[in-house]
């Protein structure tokens, strides 16, 4: 496994495990966006259970490669709906960090299977 794909799938990593920790645990910051986007609770619990789930994926991949090739796609799948969640109400501006996490993740599950 390359550096780049070990600090990219760390990053990752601490990246989803953060924000969907705030999601879950109703973090101020994680409802207001959850109401900006119209969103309900418990959609946006799921989101952050899914993100959970892959940043523990993409840890686990270090042992498991397989496994952190399906959490990369299915990450960047969920940024996917994220940008699409932004694009609902009219407000792309701010669908920059789900946009760059599509990218990251779409480069990450590319160079994980490229590694194998």
């Amino acid at each position: 496994m390359h550096i780049a794909t070990i600090v990219l799938s760390a990053l990752l990593a601490v990246a989803f495990l953060g924000s969907g920790g705030l999601k879950i645990a109703g973090a101020k910051q994680s409802l207001e966006m959850r109401d900006q986007l119209r969103v309900g609770a418990q959609l946006w619990r799921v989101v952050g259970a899914l993100e959970v789930a892959g940043g523990l994926g993409l840890a686990i991949g270090f042992v498991v490669p397989a496994l952190g090739i399906a959490a990369a796609i299915g990450l960047a799948l969920l940024m996917v709906g994220g940008i699409a969640s932004h694009a609902r109400v009219g407000d792309l501006r701010h669908a920059g960090p789900a946009a760059l996490l599509l990218v990251l993740s779409a480069v990450t599950a590319g160079l994980l299977v490229t590694s194998l």
